[in-house]
């Protein structure tokens, strides 16, 4: 049939595109429907058809004659090779306008035919292959299965190929790796590291060689290439990247800069410290003056925004602040490191001052926020930050912090309760996603402060007040589900498991300085069940030893409280927990060689040896409270017979040498062997019987003596 050219009226061209797509539908053979095809895909091109046109496309021919074409082998006469490719490509950037087809498995099955096209030689007609390949892949990219189809398909080592062949689109290609970096970045680099650190190599050389503008917008490309899931650090390809942004943000940052000039390279060093901390800086003096540069500029900036908020400006400036949280935390964590420090001691004085300061102006903020803003990300981010600061630097701002802790207290609560939608700006991604660091758990980031505040009596009677201990009995006992809902194999500590531990610190605090609170909250009866049913799960796990002693000695020093509440009363649960105690604090030390004489020497159980900082402590704690409960419910000392405790230790003082038991060791053991043999004649039996007397004397356990010396 004869096909008019496409008119220049609009109605005549829509008239002719219906009659082309009725040709489509109804063509007898290949030939009637590649002229009418030829039409459409000119229209499509020019950019003439609208979605409705589009669909009535689609409705004419489906993806069964676009599939033929990209696989035809055989161009029509006097027309390149690639013409009934191209034409399939067109169809299908059309058809990828509508969302609803981008996503189609159609589509996403052609994938790895778009990545050929990216991989091929582009000679100039084949431009317009190219620009519908990636109208293509950014359909796909925006719909819920792409990312995921577009990682596993090759698309990520194909656009990074493109990108560094440098050929038509390549910067196009560069925009769609930001775009599936941002969605799926830990997928991306798990397949495909190799390309990916290729592609980071080339845009940290620009950046180092830039001497214009464009150093500023690879500052914005940038973070995105910088993986907080790939250790950059632990690849000499990657390290040499880290050394060069170092030296470009050195230039950067050293220089004049105007806000729009500074803020991206602010971002880009936050994104640095995201990812690797403060490795990326090297040791010496260029090191620490750079490092001090970057806290101070972001203490500045922090300042300038916040100390007189103009609500219009701050809003524009969320995404550069929150970079600089990330920045000032680093600045925290480098002024207390010890162990190689890049800062020298004056460096840290100074800069504690400044972030100080910048610390204030974050309290002065926040006691401005109103009740309607809590559900901005931003609030989230500036809570954190001034929690990262109240568990290190303890001394200063105690009167504003004291004057913030309702706000602080109040604003954990609403997140907690209502499951808050927050999430953090895309830029300094500042939570984490591991364990429960779900957005909504601002209080993960109060606990360290909180455990220094409830030490103080002005800090823990506000604390009291605002009703920080129920909620924080809620918390525990929530995070304790998510402790026993994730796998119990060995793995690094959680930020679950490290809140745990925390919040045992908090309620130890308060059962020493609040004891009538946690006899009168009722919530503490809630706690105290769960710690009794928890400890003999955890103790088993020798990974979850710290936690275990956390567990253990708070509900030693909780129980002698709560003695009277039913949970106590030789429970089946009550003798399991006070038999998991006995175990830990039994198992915790052990007769070994002594390497000085040929006798034995008392020491530190194996598997307890890796963790004897972190617990020690808490074990001499532990033996004074069990010490102390036994008076208190006269059914422990049958529980330390059962446990055979009391054979046990008899037998480790027999064997070892006394002069390898120092006082402290024998107070804790004298404490608990004195409260035994007054509570019941059996256990005394049981010392006297296994030679108490004379290891008594032997180590100098007078109260012990007098007691078996009793009658």
């Amino acid at each position: 049939p004869h096909f008019p050219a496409m008119a220049s009226d609009s109605g005549d061209r829509l008239a002719t595109l219906k009659r082309c797509l009725s040709v489509l539908r109804d063509a007898r053979n290949d030939s009637e429907q590649f002229a009418a095809l030829l039409l459409v895909t000119k229209a499509v091109r020019a950019g003439e058809v609208d979605a409705k046109i589009r669909r009535q496309i689609f409705d004419a021919i489906g993806f069964t004659f676009p599939t033929r074409l990209l696989i035809s082998q055989q161009p029509p006469a006097d027309c390149p090779p690639h013409t009934f490719r191209a034409l399939g490509l067109t169809l299908l950037a059309c058809f990828c306008t509508d969302p609803e087809l981008a996503g189609h498995s159609q589509i996403l099955n052609k994938i790895p035919t778009f990545n050929d096209v990216l991989l091929s030689p582009c000679d100039p007609d084949c431009t317009s292959m190219v620009d519908d390949v990636y109208q293509c892949l950014s359909a796909v990219l925006a719909t819920a299965r792409g990312p995921r189809e577009l990682v596993t398909k090759g698309t990520v080592s194909a656009l990074c190929q493109a990108y560094l062949n440098g050929g038509y689109g390549s910067e196009r290609a560069l925009t769609l790796l930001v775009g599936l970096l941002a969605i799926a970045e830990a997928k991306c680099w798990q397949r495909d590291a190799p390309q990916l650190l290729a592609v980071l190599t080339k845009l940290s050389s620009d950046f180092l060689k830039a001497e214009d503008m464009t150093k500023f917008e690879l500052c914005e490309v940038l973070p995105r290439f910088i993986p907080v899931s790939y250790p950059l650090t632990e690849n000499s390809q990657g390290s040499e990247c880290l050394c060069r942004l170092y030296k470009g943000l050195a230039d950067v940052l050293g220089s004049k800069l105007s806000q729009s000039q500074r803020d991206p390279a602010l971002k880009l060093a936050a994104s640095l410290v995201q990812a690797c901390g403060a490795e990326w800086i090297p040791a010496g003096s260029a090191g620490s003056k750079f490092l001090a540069l970057l806290v101070n500029l972001a203490c500045v900036e922090v300042r300038l925004t916040l100390e007189e908020p103009d609500p219009l400006e701050v809003e524009g400036k969320k995404e550069v602040v929150t970079a600089c949280y990330v920045l000032m935390e680093m600045g925290i964590q480098e002024c207390l490191r010890e162990e190689n420090p890049l800062l020298e001691n004056v460096q840290k004085m100074q800069l504690m001052r400044i972030m100080e300061e910048a610390f204030g102006a974050v309290i002065f903020y926040l006691r401005q926020v109103k009740q309607e803003e809590l559900q901005d990300p931003f609030i989230f981010a500036s809570v954190r930050v001034l929690g990262a600061w109240m568990a290190e630097e303890t001394s200063s701002l105690k009167q504003e912090i004291c004057d913030l802790l309702p706000f602080l207290v109040d604003y954990a609560r609403k997140l907690f309760k209502e499951g808050s939608p927050a999430v953090s700006l895309p830029q300094a991604e500042l939570v984490s996603t591991e364990g429960s660091a779900l957005p909504q758990d601002a209080l993960r980031f109060l606990l360290p402060g909180f455990c220094h505040l409830t030490a103080e009596d002005k800090p823990r009677d506000i604390l009291i007040a605002e009703g920080a201990p129920a909620l924080l009995c809620e918390y525990f006992l929530q995070q304790w589900e998510v402790l026993t809902s994730e796998s119990m194999a060995p793995a690094p500590l959680t930020s679950t498991e490290m809140s745990l531990q925390t919040m045992c610190g908090i309620f130890l605090n308060l059962v020493v300085t609040a004891p009538d609170l946690v006899r009168r909250d009722k919530t503490f009866s809630s706690l105290m069940d769960v710690l009794l049913k928890s400890l003999p799960l955890l103790l088993p796990q020798k990974h979850h030893l710290v936690l275990a002693a956390n567990i253990a000695t708070l509900g030693l020093m909780m129980a002698r409280i709560l003695v009277g509440s039913a949970a106590l009363q030789e429970t089946q649960c009550a003798k399991e927990f006070f038999g998991a105690t006995i175990r830990f604090l039994s198992q915790a030390h052990t007769a070994q060689a002594d390497p000085s004489s040929d006798g034995l020497a008392l020491a530190v159980s194996p598997a307890y040896a890796s963790a004897w900082d972190d617990i020690a402590e808490l074990w001499f704690l532990g033996m004074q409270a069990w010490a102390g409960c036994v008076p208190l419910l006269p059914w422990l000392p049958h529980t330390a017979l059962g446990a055979r405790w009391l054979q046990g230790l008899a037998q480790l003082l027999s064997q070892v040498a006394p002069t390898s038991v120092d006082c402290e060791l024998v107070t804790a053991f004298q404490a608990v062997l004195v409260e035994l043999a007054r509570a019941s004649q059996q256990c005394r039996d049981v010392i006297l019987s296994h030679h108490g007397t004379e290891w008594a004397n032997l180590y100098g356990m007078a109260a012990l003596e007098q007691c078996l010396a009793e009658q």
